[in-house]
């Protein structure tokens, strides 16, 4: 097993960028994944992961930069001489060979003769020992792709490149494949990239995750900080639902900002502000639904000191189970949403009702107030934009 801080497994990409004629699919960035993470490239269709992921394999070449794997710079090998393995959505088993043949076939194709070992403990590795004189159509979808993956891994790759490996399968067992991946992962001890359009399966699975936005990188960070701390609209909408008001910075006091918004005062931790806070600017304020208590109007005094809070009215309410989903017009903020544990439900707290919604600052963020609040969600320009 490689040493996980070893740098001579990290994967450096240096300027790398891809256009092609007068598109630009991949702007250049500089990305460092350190050896033995599990690293997402996380976007929605056509954000440039792919092409990026593909530059890496040697698949596609660079319009310019570099790919270093360790010290080895590998921007102009063939893919077959890179020490990297892909695994793809499609599987691309042999349908003719049985479980073992598939995965010894690139030990084969080295011309070693004694490969039964190695092939009985990766299939041990993916827990299909089993099945392994089973052709592929006899297995299920996720068994079918744990084989790829030891067919991948036999040939003790640096990296394990993963192109949406799991978008064939359906929901239940893509999250049981998203911790036997993680489980593989950290056996196996080597770098793991995945691509993938899935924000869950993103923060499921990996230590650090690349938001994609145009070919671009729009935040990079472990799945917590990006979703706790966003540093724009794009990444705070693209990972879960976001509720932002327009306010106004009224004043410091000590480590936090007060706010000034629809007559009322919210105040927002400094270091959780990423735009330029001077008295009389505008931030926008976020906060993510389940962080919101919802109290009805007639026990506003029970609240505790200290908290943000704004009024408004239920306009509409989902029962989903585990949560009870609000939305509620606020003067700051229209259709406000709040997930409410179902713990002890109010029953005062229905559409019409009259409501304060409050939270605990620590977990108020700010942003840049030029942004669009639609950026990062279904249907805005900067999801759509082709790469």
């Amino acid at each position: 097993m490689t040493n996980k801080t070893d740098p001579t497994g990290d994967v450096r990409l240096t300027g790398i960028a891809k256009t092609y004629g007068d598109f630009t699919a991949v702007h250049p960035l500089d990305l460092t994944v350190p050896q033995g993470s599990f690293f997402a490239l996380l976007g929605a269709s056509g954000c440039g992961k792919t092409t990026t992921l593909r530059m890496i394999a040697g698949l596609e070449e660079p319009s310019a930069g570099t790919v270093h794997l360790g010290d080895q710079d590998v921007t102009a090998l063939p893919p077959y001489k890179r020490p990297v393995n892909t695994v793809f959505q499609s599987y691309a088993l042999f349908p003719h060979l049985d479980i073992f043949e598939n995965v010894a076939f690139g030990l084969r194709r080295r011309g070693l003769k004694s490969v039964r070992k190695q092939v009985e403990e990766m299939l041990d590795l993916v827990q299909l020992g089993e099945q392994a004189r089973k052709k592929p159509h006899q297995l299920s979808g996720g068994q079918q792709q744990r084989v790829a993956v030891a067919r991948a891994l036999i040939n003790h790759p640096k990296v394990l490149l993963l192109d949406e490996p799991l978008g064939a399968l359906d929901l239940k067992l893509r999250r049981q494949m998203q911790l036997e991946l993680k489980r593989i992962q950290t056996e196996v001890g080597i770098t793991f990239i995945h691509v993938t359009h899935d924000q869950e399966e993103a923060m499921t699975m990996a230590d650090t995750v690349a938001v994609m936005n145009a070919g671009r990188v729009e935040q990079l960070g472990s799945p917590t900080d990006l979703y706790e701390n966003p540093g724009t609209t794009f990444v705070a909408n693209f990972l879960g639902t976001s509720n932002f008001i327009e306010a106004e910075v009224d004043s410091k006091s000590g480590d936090d900002i007060v706010l000034k918004a629809g007559g009322g005062k919210l105040v927002l931790p400094e270091a959780r502000c990423s735009a330029p806070a001077s008295t009389g600017g505008k931030v926008l304020v976020g906060v993510r639904p389940e962080k919101i208590s919802l109290t009805h109007a007639d026990d506003a005094g029970e609240i505790p000191e200290g908290r943000n809070r704004i009024t408004g009215r239920i306009a509409d309410s989902s029962f989903i189970g585990v949560s009870t989903q609000y939305v509620v017009d606020s003067p700051v903020c229209p259709g406000f949403e709040v997930y409410a544990q179902n713990i002890d439900r109010d029953p005062r707290l229905v559409p019409g009702a009259e409501v304060v919604l409050h939270w605990n600052p620590a977990h108020t963020f700010g942003l840049d107030a030029a942004q669009s609040v639609f950026d990062g969600t279904e249907g805005s320009a900067g999801v759509e934009e082709a790469a």
